[in-house]
């Protein structure tokens, strides 16, 4: 018998199936996530009482960590109570309108992610190759309205991928492969053509990611070249010291974003494992910046000892 093709025309319904593969153990696997996100939740959370209340931290640096704090906190939110639900509790069916309400918050999230990396890249930059109009540069204004930027950069950015996702009426099936919504995953379901989705989708990762990655790499290229040109080894070591955890957030982000960015679309990665790691990619990073910047920090570390003895004196 010749095979029957099935379409759906204007699904209500998607259903998340989870880690194709591995749904005997993702039950399992929800628990390594559950415990990142519980780091990123109590870490980011911290940030934000800690920023906003030590006078010492109101400068440029860490007025963007806290954003970027904030923007971990929403990535979780939008990821992990639908992904845990499918991986505990079964609970594969999502409206069509909700996952794209979470494609599109995910990839928002990224987005402006990507882009407070470029202006923390954009600070340190000044910081060490014209300390003396750091202040001056960096005002609370211009600040205003670099995060302000980047804000309406990844909502208007996105907002088209949901647009044209929304176009699309006939669909070949409504079993989504993966444990969230993203992007290519909802649009290789479409039973049309899907050419202008596709390059929608690489012009938006490009204008984003693309172009936020190379302005850091010339950033930090002008801030080697400044730092290499001080007389003592002493200063140039303490320049190199303030922009370690900014590098390493930058190196863990960009490459876990590039693997999944390019694995979906022209990479013949086994499925499972695109999906670990494309989940890993939005995860693992909001729990390790509390980590890196915090430690790093004095005035952190030692705010946050206060908070945990606080709490463990309350307790006796």
């Amino acid at each position: 018998m010749a095979p029957i093709n099935i379409s759906y025309l204007n699904p209500r319904i998607l259903i998340l199936i989870g880690i194709p593969g591995l749904e005997h153990v993702q039950f399992w696997i929800g628990f390594s996530f559950f415990a990142v996100c519980l780091m990123a939740l109590l870490g980011n959370t911290i940030l934000l009482i800690i920023i906003p209340t030590e006078r010492s931290l109101h400068q440029p640096m860490y007025i963007f960590l806290a954003v970027l704090a904030a923007t971990d906190l929403g990535l979780c939110a939008a990821i992990a109570p639908k992904m845990l639900a499918v991986f505990w509790f079964g609970s594969y069916s999502m409206a069509f309108d909700a996952c794209l309400a979470q494609l599109f918050f995910i990839h928002a999230l990224q987005g402006m992610e990507s882009g407070i990396l470029l202006a923390m890249a954009f600070d340190r930059y000044v910081a060490i190759c014209d300390p003396l109009r750091h202040t001056s540069t960096l005002t609370p204004s211009v600040l205003s309205r670099m995060i302000a930027r980047v804000v309406v950069r990844a909502t208007m950015l996105v907002s088209l991928l949901a647009i044209l996702i929304k176009r699309l009426h006939l669909f070949h099936s409504t079993v989504i492969a993966h444990s969230y919504c993203e992007h290519m995953a909802v649009v290789k379901l479409a039973a049309e053509d899907i050419q202008i989705n596709k390059a929608c989708g690489l012009f938006v990762g490009f204008t984003i990611l693309g172009f936020d990655m190379i302005f850091i790499l010339i950033s930090y290229i002008l801030i080697f070249q400044a730092v290499c040109r001080l007389p003592q080894q002493e200063a140039r070591l303490k320049a190199f010291h303030t922009c370690t955890a900014h590098i390493f957030v930058f190196l863990e982000f960009y490459i876990l974003a590039f693997f999944s960015f390019f694995s979906h679309r022209f990479g013949h990665v086994v499925p499972s494992t695109h999906i670990l790691l494309s989940t890993a990619y939005l995860l693992v990073p909001p729990a390790l910046n509390p980590i890196v910047y915090g430690v790093k920090n004095k005035v952190i570390r030692k705010r946050v000892a206060q908070i945990f003895l606080l709490i463990h004196g309350s307790q006796q």
